[in-house]
């Protein structure tokens, strides 16, 4: 992708990383695992075993939860939290 050279000039770190939550189909989960990740100051994270029906998004504190269906057994679910600026 080019980028103007105004743009070259603007470089922020993003933080990336991956969390196997097994305990999100839990109320109350979500909130906690947003609290925790603003901890770490995290950008984007990979979320595994998200055990929820259906797929959609979902807004908690800083961060968008975007996830989808697995399988009838909520297995195989995943998603995506990053934070909404």
């Amino acid at each position: 992708m080019f980028l103007g050279k105004s743009s070259r000039n603007i470089q922020r770190g993003m933080k990336l990383g991956t969390w196997n939550f097994r305990s999100l189909y839990r109320a109350g989960s979500l909130k906690a695992a947003a609290r925790e990740l603003g901890r770490y100051k995290l950008d984007v994270v990979g979320v595994q075993e998200v055990r929820w029906d259906k797929g959609g998004t979902v807004r908690e504190g800083d961060y968008e939860f975007f996830y989808g269906k697995g399988n009838d057994n909520h297995q195989l679910e995943t998603g995506f939290l990053y934070t909404v600026e």
